[in-house]
Order: C-alpha cells, then sequence, then structure tokens
C-alpha cells in the first residue's frame, strides 16, 4: 500500500520532498527530489504503472474537460425546472411569488411540459462552459503553482485557486454565454420561441450577435465570484475534513469514502457560491429578457431588495448542484484512472525555516 502513496504524493503539486513514511513499524523518510528531470520521471514511472496519463499532461487535461462536460452539463440539465421557476421570479416577481406558487402557475399555464423548456441551450452551454471551468482549472492551478514555487505554493495555497478558478472561469463564460441567452429569452418570453432552433435565428435577426454576447459582462460579475468560491471553499473545505473530521488520513480511505467527502465538501461550498451571486444572476436574468437594456440600468431598476429576489430556491440549486458536479467530476477521475493529488502539506523544507522541526 506505502508503494502506491509515495508515488502519489510525489505528483502533488505541494509535494513536501521529505515526506515521512512508517512501513513495517519502521520510520523512513523519503529521498529529496533532486531535480525537475527526476521529479518527472518519477512521476511518468508511477503513471505508469497506476495511472492511465500523467500528471499534466495533455491527457489528463482532457480526460478533466470531460468530467466537467458531465458534471455541469447533466447537473444543470436536471435541475432545468427549478432554474426556470427562478428565472421568472426574478423577472416578474409579481406573478411568480415564491418557489412553489412559481411551479404552480408555470404547469397551469404550460403544462409538465412546461417545465423543461430551455433544457437545450442549458445542456448545451453548461457543458462547454464546463470543459473550459474544470480543464483549464487543472491548467492555471499547475502553471501558478509551478510559477510560485513549493513553498509559496503551500503558503498561497487559497490565493492560487482562486486565480486559477477565476482565470478559466473567464473564458468558461465566453462558451456559456449564446446558450444562456437563449435559454433565458426562452424560459422568460412566453411565446417568444419554445425550442433553441426558434430562438436562435429570431434573436440574430433582431440584435445580430450582440443578441448572444451581451450578457458576457454581467456573466463574467456572476460566475467569476461563484467559481472562486466555488473551487477555493472546496479545496479547503476537503482539506479541513481530512484534517478535523474524517478519523483516517486520504491514503487509508476507500474510493468511495473519497467520494463522500467530495460531495459534502461540494455541497458546502455551493451554498457560499450562491449567495455571492446571486446578485449579478438576478441582473443577468433581467437582462437577457429586455432589448437595449445595459447591466447598470436593469442593477438601478432592481435595488437591492430586487436582486436577492428568488435567494432560497438558488440555494437549494446551486447546494445540490455543485454537490453532483464536484462528485461526478471526482468519479470521473477515479473511473479513467487520472491522478488525484492528496490535500497539500507543508514541506519539509518550510517546516524547518519555521522551527517547526527538530
Amino acid at each position: 500500500m506505502f508503494s502506491s502513496i509515495a508515488p502519489l504524493t510525489r505528483l502533488n503539486p505541494f509535494y513536501a520532498p521529505h515526506f515521512q513514511l512508517i512501513q513495517d513499524g519502521v520510520r523512513k523518510r523519503a529521498e529529496p527530489a533532486e531535480a525537475p528531470t527526476t521529479r518527472r520521471s518519477l512521476a511518468a514511472a508511477s503513471a505508469a504503472e497506476e495511472y492511465s496519463c500523467e500528471y499534466g499532461s495533455l491527457k489528463f487535461y482532457a480526460l478533466c474537460g470531460v468530467g466537467g462536460v458531465l458534471s455541469c452539463g447533466l447537473t444543470h440539465t436536471a435541475v432545468v425546472p427549478l432554474d426556470l421557476v427562478k428565472c421568472r421570479m426574478q423577472v416578474d416577481p409579481q406573478k411568480y411569488k415564491s418557489i412553489f406558487n412559481g411551479f404552480s402557475v408555470t404547469v397551469k399555464e404550460d403544462g409538465v411540459r412546461g417545465l423543461a423548456k430551455g433544457w437545450a441551450p442549458t445542456f448545451i452551454g453548461y457543458s462547454m462552459q464546463g470543459l473550459c471551468k474544470f480543464g483549464f482549472y487543472e491548467v492555471f492551478k499547475i502553471l501558478y503553482g509551478n510559477m510560485l514555487g513549493e513553498e509559496n505554493a503551500y503558503l498561497w495555497r487559497t490565493s492560487l485557486y482562486l486565480a486559477a478558478s477565476a482565470s478559466a472561469e473567464f473564458f468558461a463564460d465566453i462558451a456559456l454565454a449564446p446558450m444562456e441567452a437563449a435559454k433565458v429569452r426562452i424560459q422568460t418570453q412566453p411565446g417568444y420561441a419554445n425550442t433553441l432552433r426558434q430562438a436562435v435565428p429570431k434573436m440574430f435577426g433582431e440584435e445580430g450577435i450582440w443578441a448572444f454576447y451581451k450578457g458576457v459582462a454581467p456573466l463574467w460579475m456572476r460566475q467569476i465570484p461563484y467559481t472562486m468560491m466555488k473551487f477555493a471553499c472546496f479545496e479547503r473545505t476537503v482539506e479541513a475534513l481530512y484534517k478535523y473530521v474524517v478519523p483516517k488520513p486520504r491514503s487509508e480511505c476507500t474510493k468511495g469514502e473519497q467520494l463522500v467527502v467530495t460531495f459534502i465538501a461540494g455541497y458546502i461550498a455551493g451554498v457560499f457560491c450562491a449567495i455571492v451571486s446571486h446578485p449579478a444572476d438576478s441582473v443577468v436574468s433581467v437582462l437577457n429578457k429586455e432589448k437595449g437594456s445595459s447591466a447598470s440600468q436593469v442593477l438601478k431598476r432592481l435595488g437591492f431588495r430586487g436582486v436577492w429576489k428568488g435567494l432560497f430556491a438558488r440555494i437549494i440549486m446551486i447546494g445540490t448542484l455543485t454537490a453532483l458536479q464536484w462528485f461526478i467530476y471526482d468519479s470521473v477521475k477515479v473511473y479513467f484512472r487520472l491522478p488525484r493529488p492528496p490535500p497539500p502539506e507543508m514541506p519539509e523544507s518550510l517546516k524547518k525555516k519555521l522551527g517547526l522541526t527538530e
């Protein structure tokens, strides 16, 4: 068992070079990393023995992107009915007064099938977003971690998670914006269009290409804080759960137990995500419904109380959705046998500098 743990720790971008192991009752000190070339060869050897690819390879990033497509595309499509009611509460609070009232009015007017309006742009848009969000997050996390160096990457790991996730989401929202605009039109403007094939040519005919990208700035306002919270909170929550809650080290947990920890950490992160991103989400919903409005005009008209309409529905939706996304994403990594570095540990060299070792 320990022979499989040591290579795993070396694949960790926050790898502590003097990692302590206890094997057969004898405490052993792993050899320090000799050079980047040696480290890469160790990673390659371990990948050949245990993993389907090397950590940080193109195949690794591509399969992480596949995990993002499945985690975001499937989960967002599954909660389309709740998302539809939430959007309608934001753009027409007089008609849709609460979650239950919103469902009741929607079913009464459009039937049960009406709750599925917007599923196609949701699936396509959020699949593209997931591809960029998770794929680029892994890219930027490794890139920025290497730029900082091992010790600084550990000390500034929360900032590392925030910077990597913000960078990834910038590109993810550009991929999402066209389908998000079409989804909101379908869901919030009765009679405008019932399908994606009807909505796209109609939107293009009215406003040109701008119709699909006018919401990208509010999307950044909504999604970048959301994603920064989603990744940083998740990473630190996982670290805290293994340190203070889980009664045994991660290396001794089964894959199933690790996925349970992933789900719990994902739900905790999701609650905070919903709160920090909700005001911008309200602006996006109204902006995509109305022609000729700007984000600042919508924000001014909604006011402080108006931007928090539908928050409870969003907390339920985003909490569950974020937990499932992380669960699916981690499950995909397990299925494809991708390297999954454990929570970071303080490098031995840093412990010596801080006087934490004898």
